[in-house]
């Protein structure tokens, strides 16, 4: 697995990263840490979590790994924001969660240190200033390495780049947003902000819940059990049945199928590494239900796409632009 510079920082991580979200709910003990071994032998190195993800049992499951390996070798990252408990304070960005959050996680992790320690979404309760003083200051104590954001809106991302900037204060070096081959909104403001600013892009969802893995069929009526969609549907999510299941999806399905099948690669392999080698991408961050699922995962390295087949991917996924103000800015400028 080659590596890649996170951003414009001198600090190396794998071109995949595992994310750990499954770990202690849909993967067993024994399955997370059987795909953790596997991640490493094939050269991984990063590795993605978030304290709230299973309540921090995620966590506990990596550092428990973690405490019979050279921390030095891996990259760790995790996130706060969202709840971890009912008070009023355990949930957002103001200076006591995330002070909170940090230990919690350092404990669970069983480490001295994070790697990337990122905020999970954007809050619009606290004051940016009080969210990156706060990541500022574990940074120059030693207990954060670098700091990043996930889920921010264009505008957010861009202003707290430039308060930091501004304060002297420590910037974010990786921006991880939602992206694959159904979702490429990315693509008309944030993209070019973190190519703008140097800012390593970390893509959550390539394989968009199983929907770009070929297992949901357009005859199908609605998803199997036991499947991320079907969660979806009964929890609410975006990636329920309702929001996909649609002739676009189909088509862009049908596009990766053609190419998988000419080159001997599954539908996941496909998707995965249109995602891994798009300009701006540092490394999609992989996530298994099973060893069977990750498997196949890896099998996105160590080939590429044609120009020609990238092409075929580009134009079929392609996202109409609101008229205003992309549309109409684009036509001004044509």
């Amino acid at each position: 697995m080659q590596q890649r510079s996170l951003g414009t920082r001198g600090l190396k991580v794998s071109e995949l990263c595992l994310g750990a979200m499954t770990f202690g709910r849909e993967a067993t003990l024994a399955e997370s840490r059987a795909i953790l071994d596997a991640f490493v032998k094939a050269g991984g190195t990063f590795i993605d979590n978030a304290d709230v993800y299973n309540q921090g049992t995620s966590e506990e499951i990596v550092g428990n790994w973690l405490k019979d390996h050279r921390r030095q070798d891996f990259v760790i990252a995790t996130k706060v924001r969202f709840p971890m408990g009912k008070g009023a304070n355990d949930v957002g960005l103001s200076r006591q969660h995330i002070l909170d959050g940090v230990e919690n996680s350092l404990r669970r992790l069983k480490t001295d240190y994070i790697d990337l320690y990122q905020v999970h979404c954007w809050d619009p309760t606290t004051p940016l200033e009080e969210t990156l003083s706060t990541l500022n200051d574990l940074v120059r104590q030693g207990k954060v390495r670098y700091i990043g954001a996930s889920n921010y809106l264009a505008h957010h991302l861009q202003l707290a780049i430039d308060i930091s900037k501004r304060e002297g204060w420590e910037p974010f070096c990786s921006f991880q947003p939602l992206y694959n081959l159904l979702d490429r909104f990315i693509e008309w403001e944030i993209l070019e902000i973190c190519q703008r600013e140097g800012l390593a892009v970390l893509p959550w969802g390539p394989l968009r819940g199983g929907w770009l893995s070929g297992k949901y069929k357009r005859e199908d009526s609605g998803p199997p059990d036991n499947t991320r969609v079907k969660t979806a549907e009964a929890e609410g999510w975006y990636e329920s049945w309702e929001h996909y299941a649609n002739e676009r999806t189909w088509k862009i399905l049908d596009t990766i199928k053609e190419i998988g099948k000419a080159r001997n690669k599954s539908i996941a392999q496909v998707a995965l590494n249109w995602v891994k080698d798009q300009p701006g991408i540092t490394a999609p961050i992989l996530g298994a239900r099973n060893m069977q699922q990750f498997k196949d995962n890896l099998g996105a390295m160590g080939w590429e796409l044609t120009t020609k087949e990238r092409k075929r991917l580009n134009s079929v996924s392609a996202l109409e632009l609101p008229y205003y103000p992309y549309g109409f800015v684009q036509q001004a400028n044509s």
